[in-house]
């Protein structure tokens, strides 16, 4: 974390300075907003502490409830999600009080006396060790409070605003703030008078009842719920052995159970199977009792007993999948010839079983994709195109993950003598845990995504993937550090240049690189704001091969050395060495004659390329800058 650059900080660093429209912001919904996010589950409060960090962005998002969620439903959180919460500056503390899974049981049927269950295997939860982070449970009210004390302490200084509900929308073809909102007051002394707000951009994070996709005309469509489970979070007392472990299990008697324990040590939440549901009876498993869900838990567990104390929250729920034809308000026969005014995200978008943890965490990656896209474009950084690569970018993950989520919950149904093999289930877990954890996402070569012609380069940083952090030491002060962990969520592009063995100051591509950086009218910085600090839209860092005792940083190019804040303070905190027990290099697989990793701001690999692809550094980013900036650099170029 770095403070200090504008004076002295001697209170908590995590407070920044209220900045832009976080300058006297009023307390009251104001009639014109730039952004509207409607709703604040994780889809929505994950934009919105995006966004709080442009300060010249009035964000504001509505909730129909009076105040925060106090109990919410999901509760998985996967590694890549935690990856996210880093650059939220949250990882560590929701780390300490969540719960951590490190492996799963698998129980099936005694096939001695297959009325009782035993235990038939057990497997590590991240074999492959994708992730430096661990696999976490935490209640969604806790994952909401963080986002909101990040906004609340960011420049704009954002909080929701609560009592809210959504009612309609009407999009305009011109106006500066063309889509015009009608909300309710549900609660307050205003309660049940209608309240209009005009935005340029509507955000949908109402969920799976969502009335801004209605307002849209986009309809979900899939699969009907044919599979009934009732999930229940308990204190309870049993005999059950593995009732802290993440368990599978599969009953000779019927019925099956994911088993989820709970941060605090004490709490557990079941999934119990209800078995399939009967399409005519109009939705009656829905009124099952949690008495009987706790008798349909029972009668699975067998020989074990659970004798339950205190429900803190049950539910019943049929497993449906279903996905909407777009993300955004634009049809299909419009695209090209306009671009989207509303969008939509998690829920609203698609639905799913919850057994898999995919919920809230993609749902997350929505908000993450579009709200840096929509503060490029309001802060004039990119031209409004941008906004058309969302749809693109997630649709095509959620159906990948109506796809997987097809294949867990009909397995997690199956009867154990239906299998073919009895270790399909646990053999599907291990096989494909990196979906789940959140890595397989790799978004296609679009204007944000370059192609993969030099991807030999940089094996292990594959295009349209996340990018993946590994150990580097910071030469200024000898601290070992993780080069992923410093990319905050900021806003900001990350280039990370991984240099040739040569030292700094010799003339090498690495150098001829940085003066192309610093110095060309073609280079993406130069599309920086004059008034800005020479990193405020590009963070540019270098990786060196040496050991970092052997890096003269006195040598390394001043563009890896900033001058930041109104003092123009050197900032030595871009220039890296290799560590000495993980090489990067080795790790990820790079060149060792260098090589340039883009990495856009929601942290996934947008293009590799040689340290000399300067004209190739320079045509990737060229669409992104907004028009005017594009045209002056273009002019001012040497002919």
């Amino acid at each position: 974390m770095q403070f200090h650059h504008h004076g002295y900080v001697s209170g908590d660093p995590r407070v920044q300075p209220a900045a832009g429209v976080g300058t006297n912001r009023p307390a009251e919904l104001p009639d014109e907003v730039d952004v509207l996010i409607v709703g604040t589950g994780p889809a929505g409060m994950l934009a919105a502490a995006q966004l709080s960090q442009f300060p010249n962005v009035t964000t504001r998002i509505v909730e129909r409830r009076p105040g925060r969620l106090a109990i919410g439903r999901a509760d998985g959180i996967q590694t890549r999600t935690v990856e996210t919460f880093q650059a939220f500056g949250f990882a560590e503390r929701i780390i300490a009080e969540a719960y951590r899974i490190t492996e799963t049981a698998f129980w099936k049927p005694d096939p001695a006396d297959p009325s009782r269950i035993i235990r038939t295997a057990r497997t590590p939860d991240d074999p492959a060790r994708i992730s430096e982070f661990p696999h976490l449970v935490v209640n969604q009210a806790r994952v909401l409070d963080y986002f909101a004390e990040f906004m609340a302490t960011s420049p704009t200084r954002m909080s929701p605003d609560y009592g809210f509900e959504f009612r309609s929308l009407n999009v305009a073809d011109e106006g500066e703030y063309p889509v015009t909102v009608t909300l309710l007051h549900t609660s307050g002394p205003h309660e049940g008078r209608e309240r209009t707000v005009r935005a340029k951009y509507v955000v949908g994070a109402d969920g799976a009842r969502s009335k801004v996709r209605e307002s849209i005309g986009c309809t979900l469509a899939g699969d009907q719920a044919n599979h009934a489970w009732g999930v229940m979070d308990v204190l309870a007392v049993t005999d059950f052995p593995d009732i802290r472990l993440k368990c599978a299990i599969q009953s000779g008697v019927g019925g099956s159970i994911l088993l989820i324990p709970r941060e605090g040590g004490h709490l557990f939440r079941m999934y119990v199977d209800l078995g399939e549901v009967d399409t005519n009876s109009k939705g009656a498993v829905r009124s099952t009792s949690v008495e009987e869900i706790i008798d349909k838990a029972n009668a699975i567990l067998h020989p074990y007993t659970l004798d339950v104390r205190n429900i803190a929250w049950h539910s019943v729920y049929e497993v449906g999948h279903r996905l909407t034809d777009r993300f955004d308000d634009v049809l299909p026969e419009d695209r090209g010839t306009r671009t989207p005014r509303v969008f939509i995200t998690g829920d609203a978008c698609h639905t799913h079983s919850a057994k898999a943890g995919q919920g809230m965490n993609v749902s997350m990656q929505d908000g993450f994709n579009l709200a840096w896209k929509l503060g490029h474009v309001l802060e004039g950084r990119s031209p409004e195109s941008l906004l058309s690569t969302y749809s693109a970018e997630r649709q095509v993950v959620a159906q990948n993950l109506i796809d997987f989520d097809k294949k867990w919950s009909t397995l997690m149904a199956k009867k154990p003598e239906d299998f073919e093999n009895p270790s399909d289930l646990e053999d599907f877990y291990v096989r494909t845990a990196e979906f789940p954890a959140g890595f397989m996402t790799q978004y296609a070569p679009s204007m944000l995504v370059g192609t993969a012609d030099h991807q030999d380069l940089a094996t292990g940083f594959p295009v349209g993937k996340r990018f993946k952090s590994a150990p580097v030491m910071r030469v200024a002060d000898a601290n070992p550090a993780h080069l992923g962990h410093h990319a905050t969520a900021d806003g900001r592009w990350r280039i990370y240049v991984f240099a040739t063995s040569a030292q700094p100051g010799t003339g090498s591509a690495t150098d001829l690189l940085a003066e192309w950086f610093a110095n060309a009218p073609e280079s993406p910085l130069a599309a920086t704001p004059a008034e800005a600090d020479p990193d405020a839209w590009f963070d540019v860092k270098v990786i060196y091969q040496q050991d970092h005792t052997s890096v003269d940083i006195a040598a390394v190019p001043t563009v890896f050395k900033p001058q930041v804040g109104p003092f123009k303070l050197t900032d030595y905190e871009k220039v890296y060495a290799t560590d000495p027990n993980a090489d990067i290099f080795e790790l990820r697989g790079l060149d060792r004659g260098g090589v340039v990793v883009v990495v856009r701001p929601d942290q996934y690999v947008a293009n590799v390329l040689p340290l000399t692809a300067t004209a190739d550094i320079a045509a990737f980013f060229a669409p992104l800058l907004q028009p005017r900036r594009t045209e002056e650099l273009s002019s001012s170029a040497p002919a």
